[in-house]
């Protein structure tokens, strides 16, 4: 069980190189079952590897037996190993989704796709600043792919701006790794929280910068404003298992956020002590509030997930600028809640997009459904969900944002903003469902499609999902807390992943 933590990495890796290989790389139905098979595995190895966590502590895995901080690790603590498991447990799904048709448009969906989950585990459990750049690339190689998946001169358009866009960031993050390796001589996580603490004057003011410029870089990734506006264009853009998938993206920027600014840049940092937060309180609330308009003004069901992923977005950068331990537990679980809510909407739009004929997923009057009761109920399902009304998890998370602020002034730029998007999405969600489901013209189209079997399946264990994170809020509450307690104690988070080194 020692090389558990390596399994969510290694899995699609190899999954993904053995769907390249002749014969099972011309045959599209091999394919199919390599991916389920090895999404599965993956779920079931990330869900040991979280019980072990839970179990017997953080993990550190040392590659080659280089011993941090000179070799390359692994860190596999309660929060990376939560959202390595929301990873596996959202790539499974979206397979299955996948596997119904969705994966014919272009070649290499599913290596492509084994090599983009790869890249997102990689980046929540590496413990190495360059190893998250090496990661970020890998997963943002393979999107590259994934979205213009089935081509189309949409899809083309939205890849350009989102691969320029990601370019200018890489060469972001490279400056800034070089400008902390320069000050601090390393780029191991646990070691530059031990070091940040002793700079002092001109180099002070020179790692400040390299940190501020890898905040522009996870902000970029997290589609926070002014930087956000790609999103809604490439996620709408996509195909429905790619746009499903993509739900977790701007999670991997939010975790780097957490991961850096709580560990390296916290409270133990000395000059550099919380030097993110007064950029990410106002922009936090602005992405909220760009947000919450783009979900009102949303002419489809595909764009309202997509600004919708910006409000979620919005508020866990909130959560972030909060930095205390309430509000990182109510981020970990809105994380979870948000990202299988968006993905399982995704989805849907795409079963009501077939069924529709022209009008597809907009938000105009259109002939009825095919399925009208079962998309109807699975549409009031991922409305509740997602605007956040009792009793599903979306009301539970907000509940626990709008409870982890301490103070009158954050009180009162964040819980008028919360609700206020609440009601927006409210308000959108209402018109949208009389919309499609209330007001037609004609007859059922001759093209429509009914769900499958597997797409059903999919869109429902993603639903589900807001479910059982209720029935057992309570345990996953505590075991957020508990990864929020590791991730701002830098005894525990930081000196105990250095062998021989002491306070």
């Amino acid at each position: 069980m020692q090389h558990l933590s390596i399994f969510p990495i290694l899995i699609p890796l190899l999954f993904g190189a053995i769907m390249l290989l002749p014969p099972i790389s011309r045959d599209l139905n091999s394919q199919r079952i390599c991916s389920i098979i090895g999404t599965l595995f993956l779920l079931i190895s990330s869900a040991v590897l979280l019980y072990q966590i839970s179990s017997d502590g953080v993990q550190v895995y040392a590659l080659g037996g280089w011993q941090p901080p000179f070799g390359i690790a692994l860190v596999a603590d309660r929060v990376s190993s939560l959202l390595v498991l929301l990873t596996s447990f959202l790539a499974f799904s979206v397979m299955l989704y996948a596997i119904a048709g969705k994966d014919k448009g272009g070649a290499y969906f599913h290596p492509l796709f084994m090599f983009q989950i790869m890249g997102i585990n990689g980046a929540f459990l590496t413990g190495d600043i360059f190893n998250l750049f090496v990661f970020f690339e890998i997963l943002l190689i393979a999107s590259y792919a994934l979205l213009i998946h089935a081509g189309g001169k949409q899809k083309t358009q939205a890849a350009m701006h989102y691969v320029i866009l990601n370019l200018i960031g890489s060469s972001l993050f490279l400056f800034g790794l070089g400008i902390l390796y320069g000050t601090l001589g390393t780029l191991n996580m646990a070691d530059m929280a031990i070091k940040v603490g002793q700079l002092e004057n001109g180099t002070a003011t020179l790692a400040k910068t390299g940190a501020l410029l890898l905040l522009v870089v996870f902000g970029l990734k997290a589609a926070m404003l002014p930087m956000h506006f790609w999103l809604p264009r490439t996620y709408a853009s996509a195909s429905a298992p790619v746009a499903a998938l993509f739900a977790i993206m701007t999670k991997v920027g939010i975790y780097s956020i957490f991961r850096v600014y709580t560990v390296i840049f916290g409270e133990h940092a000395g000059e550099l002590e919380n030097i993110a937060t007064p950029w990410l309180w106002p922009l936090a609330l602005l992405t909220i509030s760009i947000g919450s308009i783009g979900v009102l003004a949303s002419p489809s069901i595909k764009t309202l997930s997509a600004n919708l992923v910006i409000v979620s977005s919005g508020s866990l950068l909130a959560c972030a600028a909060i930095n205390t331990e309430a509000a990182t537990s109510a981020a970990l679980y809105y994380m979870v809640h948000s990202t299988l809510a968006s993905a399982g909407l995704f989805l849907l739009a795409d079963v009501i997009a077939r069924q529709r004929g022209k009008a597809e997923d907009r938000i105009v009057r259109s002939r009825p459904f095919i399925q009208p009761r079962l998309l109807g109920f699975a549409f009031a399902i991922s409305a509740l969900a997602l605007v956040g009304m009792p009793p599903l998890s979306g009301f539970v998370g907000k509940i626990m944002i709008l409870q982890a602020t301490q103070s009158s002034v954050q009180t009162m730029w964040v819980w008028p903003l919360i609700l206020i998007g609440s009601l927006g999405a409210l308000i959108t969600f209402s018109r949208a469902g009389t919309t499609l489901f209330w007001r037609h013209n004609g007859s059922i189209s001759t093209d429509a499609e009914p769900a499958k079997f597997t797409e059903i399946l999919s869109i429902g264990l993603l639903l589900f999902a807001s479910v059982v994170l209720v029935i057992f809020g309570g345990y996953v509450s505590e075991f957020t807390q508990l990864a929020a307690d590791h991730l701002h104690n830098i005894q525990s988070s930081a000196y105990n992943l250095l062998p021989g080194v002491t306070q």
